[in-house]
C-alpha cells in the first residue's frame, strides 16, 4: 500500500499518525520545523519562570489516552473571573448575580422567541444572555478576540461556549468536593463528569507527545514541508515534498485551511478556503513578586479601550510554573499582522500591559514588577467566522471536497476546539481514512450533490460564493 501522508507533526498530526499504525496503515509524518509539538510548547527562562505558547488545557483523560498520566501533576484549582466597572465578578455565576445582568437574561429568557434561525453573533448573544450581558461583555470579549464586529460573525460562534448553568453548577461542585480542578466547558467530543480534571505535565506540554512519537518508530520527517498535494480526477495521488514526488493513498492536513488551496495542484475544489480567516495574537508575559495578582487564574476585560482582553495567572493553578515567591502575568492581545500592535517593540508592549494591569489592580503593582518574561507572535490563533463564508465552512466541516483529503486539528478543522477535542476528534476521523484506503472506488466524501449537501445543512444558495 502507497503511504498516508500526515501534515504536520503536532497532536493532531501525530495522533493521526499513530492510530493509523495501529490500524496497520502505513504513515509518514512531513514536519516543516525543526521539532514536533507545533502549539503545544512551552518555555523556561533563566530565572526559572515557564510558559506556554498561547492557552492550553489537559484532562487526565487526555493524558492516559496519550500515555503520559504518569509525568502529570494534577491541577487542584482552576477559576475565571470578569472585570467590569472596577469589579471582578466571578465567571459565569458572579454575572447573573449583577442585577442589571439577571434581569436582562430573564427577559430574554422568557420573551417569545423568534422562529427563525439567529442572523448573526450578535443576535444569538442577545437571544441567549439578553441585551445588558451582550453589550457589556460577550460582544466587546468576542469582538476582542475576532477582530470582527459581532454582527458580521456567524451565530456558530455560540457553538464555543460551554455547558448549560445546571451542567456547570454541578461540575463547579464538584470541583469543591474533589479538590481538584474539574473541567468545565473543555470538550464537547467527550463527557465531562467529577472524574474529568485539568492536569500538566511536568516538563512543559511538548512531553505530552513523547510516548506518541515513540510508537510512530521514525516515521516523522523534520524540516520536511510539503510543497504541493496533487489531485488527479478529484483524488489524492501524491505530495511533493523537497522536489520529490511521492505517491500516496490518502493525505491528512493539519495546515491552515486557507493554506490548503495554496497548496493542492489539480483542483479548484478548495478555492472557497482562501477567503477563511485566521486572528492573529501576541501573549505578553510579565513577571512580578507575590502570588494571587488577580482574583483567580484567568480574568476577562471586556474594556475595549483596554490592550489586552484577557489575563492568565498560571502559578494559581499551577504554582511550579513560578519560582517560590514570585509569578507570571499573561496578556493575550488581538491585532493584525502589520499593525500598529503587531509591530510595538516587546520593550512597548511590556510596558502598555504594566499600565493596564496597574490601572485595573493598583499602581503599587510596578514596585512588585521583575521585567518582562518574553512576547511570543502568531499569526494564526483562532478560526474567525465570519457570516460572509458560514456556507463554505459548514460545507467544509463535512469533506474537503477531494478524496483522499482529510483536514484535522484545530487549524486544519477551522474549528473552536482545544486539546482533547483534538484527540478525540482526529481519532474518529482516521475511521474514514481507513474505510477510504481499504476501497478508495468508493470515494471519501459524501455521494451527495451539492444542492443535498446545502439542503442538509438548511441551507439554499445559487453557489458556494452566495451566502446563505
Amino acid at each position: 500500500m502507497k503511504p498516508i501522508a500526515v501534515l504536520g507533526a503536532g497532536l493532531a498530526g501525530l495522533t493521526a499518525a499513530a492510530e493509523l499504525k495501529r490500524r496497520g496503515l502505513p504513515a509518514v509524518v512531513f514536519e516543516a520545523g525543526k521539532a514536533v509539538g507545533g502549539m503545544a510548547a512551552s518555555f523556561k527562562d533563566a530565572e526559572g519562570f515557564s510558559y506556554d505558547y498561547g492557552a492550553h488545557f489537559i484532562s487526565n483523560r487526555l493524558a492516559k489516552a496519550l500515555g503520559a498520566e504518569d509525568i502529570c501533576r494534577t491541577v487542584r484549582h482552576y477559576g475565571e473571573a470578569v472585570r467590569i466597572d472596577g469589579r471582578d465578578r466571578s465567571h459565569p455565576f458572579g454575572l447573573m448575580a449583577e442585577p442589571r445582568f439577571l434581569a436582562s437574561a430573564l427577559k430574554s429568557r422568557f420573551a417569545s422567541r423568534p422562529k427563525t434561525p439567529a442572523a448573526n453573533a450578535e443576535d444569538w448573544m442577545r437571544r441567549s444572555y439578553g441585551d445588558a450581558m451582550a453589550e457589556e461583555v460577550a460582544m466587546p470579549l468576542v469582538e476582542a478576540w475576532s477582530g470582527a464586529p459581532a454582527r458580521e460573525l456567524s451565530s456558530s460562534v455560540g457553538e464555543k461556549f460551554g455547558n448549560s448553568i445546571v451542567k456547570s453548577l454541578y461540575l463547579s461542585a464538584a470541583a469543591k468536593v474533589t479538590r481538584r480542578a474539574v473541567c468545565n466547558g473543555y470538550t464537547r467530543t467527550m463527557p465531562e463528569g467529577a472524574g474529568v480534571y485539568h492536569v500538566y505535565p511536568e516538563g512543559g506540554l511538548a512531553r505530552m507527545l513523547e510516548p506518541t512519537l515513540r510508537k510512530l518508530d521514525g516515521a516523522v520527517r523534520l524540516q520536511s514541508p510539503v510543497e504541493r498535494i496533487l489531485v488527479d480526477k478529484g483524488r489524492v495521488v501524491a505530495i511533493r515534498s523537497a522536489g520529490v514526488e511521492i505517491p500516496v493513498s490518502a493525505v491528512i492536513s493539519t495546515a491552515p485551511v486557507n493554506v490548503l488551496p495554496r497548496l493542492v495542484e489539480g483542483t479548484d475544489a478548495l478555492k472557497p478556503l482562501a477567503a477563511f480567516r485566521y486572528r492573529p495574537m501576541m501573549f505578553v508575559n510579565l513577571r512580578f513578586s507575590g502570588r494571587a495578582i488577580l482574583p483567580n487564574t484567568m480574568v476577562w476585560v471586556p474594556d475595549r479601550s483596554q490592550l489586552s482582553f484577557r489575563l492568565t495567572e498560571a502559578p494559581i493553578s499551577m504554582p511550579w510554573l513560578a519560582p517560590e515567591g514570585k509569578t507570571l502575568i499573561t496578556f493575550d492581545i488581538g491585532c493584525e499582522v502589520g499593525d500598529a500592535r503587531w509591530t510595538m517593540s516587546d520593550e512597548d508592549l511590556a510596558r502598555t500591559c504594566l499600565d493596564q494591569i496597574c490601572a485595573l489592580y493598583g499602581e503599587e503593582l510596578r514596585g512588585r514588577y521583575l521585567g518582562a518574561g518574553g512576547t511570543i507572535r502568531t499569526p494564526i490563533s483562532y478560526p474567525v467566522y465570519l457570516g460572509a463564508y458560514e456556507t463554505e465552512r459548514r460545507l467544509f466541516s463535512m469533506s474537503t471536497g477531494v478524496d483522499g483529503l482529510y483536514s484535522v486539528g484545530r487549524n486544519g478543522e477551522f474549528a473552536h476546539i482545544l486539546m482533547e477535542d483534538v484527540f478525540w476528534r482526529t481519532i474518529r476521523r482516521m475511521e474514514d481514512v481507513a474505510r477510504y484506503v481499504a476501497s478508495p472506488s468508493e470515494g471519501s466524501q459524501p455521494a451527495v450533490s451539492l444542492e443535498e449537501r446545502l439542503a442538509g445543512l438548511g441551507l439554499s444558495a445559487p453557489g458556494l460564493s452566495q451566502p446563505a
